[in-house]
């Protein structure tokens, strides 16, 4: 790994551990910590005897500013390291932009106090918006880390992308659902599971309690076809069963805590764990379906589009090389049905380029 491969896997590594403080300022109720200004904490740039929730909130807006200087320093680093057309420039400058709408949805919970005990559905709704630019967010600082690493160009088309792009959908529409659940807790929980079931199925009850009937439905969904995404990847492509394996694997992981979550009636620690997981499996799959995409396997799920050259041109994102000159290698898929009698002996044959 070279500087920027590092400065990339770090930055998001700080992203996510200030995505995680976040859910704690909202989980504790801090959100209003600061009142209604921003960026500044109650009008001042130092507050002078702050409490408990003006620290919390305060703390988030010093790392989240931190956290946007460091993606500033990505993409500087990124444009001097990197030549021009590499697909790590590209995720860089897309993270950049995410970065700043990321900031504009947080001044907006604070701006239109849609923070502490705010119960209106267009808080509900800016946290979805919230969940999504988060995800993306994680998402192209995670390709950046993947490009700058040396991993390989991929094209979003054929049945591959198909699956890929279900996939993510799943993980989106799950990642939303929970977001909304979990103001849900915060804002009405519950002394018993038995009550948090009857509040769920009580048509009296706020839209908030009701719609977090949805979440495990929706979850439980995502999960299944997840799973059989990376399971079909784990039978076809072999070389790719590691980041399958790890996919499978936290899916597991949060059908666990997601049942603990609720068992337990949401304590804030379960929730940050919960996060964690998520954010975690959206960054595998990301992994995963890059790879998947990628040019030189791009043999294996469309066997009959024409010759592709690994690591050169090509229409769709990331289309530059994560490799040195020189390190390209051709792959050339047949541009007809091969018949019967021609097919290699190996089966594996075929995915080798």
């Amino acid at each position: 790994m070279d500087r920027l491969a590092r400065y990339s896997w770090f930055t998001l590594g700080c992203n996510i551990a200030v995505i995680l403080w976040g859910a704690f300022v909202r989980a504790t109720g801090s959100g209003a910590g600061c009142g209604s200004h921003w960026p500044l904490c109650n009008g001042e740039v130092i507050p002078e005897s702050p409490g408990t929730k003006m620290l919390v909130e305060l703390t988030h807006r010093v790392t989240s500013g931190m956290a946007l200087l460091l993606v500033v320093g990505l993409v500087v680093l990124a444009w001097r390291q990197r030549p021009k057309g590499h697909p790590a420039r590209r995720a860089a400058a897309l993270s950049m932009v995410l970065m700043l709408t990321e900031a504009a949805v947080g001044a907006g919970l604070v701006l239109f106090e849609l923070v502490a005990d705010n119960k209106s559905m267009a808080r509900a709704m800016f946290m979805g918006v919230h969940l999504m630019n988060t995800f993306f967010l994680l998402g192209f600082l995670t390709l950046t880390a993947h490009f700058a690493s040396g991993g390989a160009a991929y094209r979003w088309r054929g049945r591959a992308a198909v699956g890929a792009g279900l996939g993510m959908a799943a993980l989106i529409a799950a990642g939303v659902s929970g977001a909304v659940a979990a103001l849900g807790d915060t804002l009405f929980p519950a002394t018993s599971l038995a009550e948090a079931l009857r509040q769920d199925l009580s048509a009296s009850s706020h839209l908030l309690i009701r719609l977090r009937l949805l979440h495990p439905v929706i979850s439980a969904t995502a999960g299944v076809i997840v799973g059989l995404l990376a399971a079909r990847v784990l039978v076809s492509r072999p070389e790719l069963t590691r980041p399958a394996k790890r996919v499978v694997i936290l899916v597991f992981l949060q059908v666990v805590a997601g049942v603990t979550n609720v068992i337990l009636l949401a304590p804030v620690w379960m929730q940050i764990i919960h996060l964690l997981l998520a954010d975690l499996l959206w960054i595998s799959a990301v992994l995963l379906g890059a790879q998947s995409l990628s040019v030189e396997s791009a043999i294996e799920w469309l066997p009959h589009e024409r010759s592709l050259t690994y690591g050169g041109p090509g229409p769709d994102f990331g289309s530059g090389s994560g490799l040195e000159p020189g390190a390209a290698h051709a792959v050339h898929a047949a541009p007809r049905r091969v018949g019967v009698d021609e097919r290699p002996a190996d089966p594996g044959a075929q995915r080798r380029p």
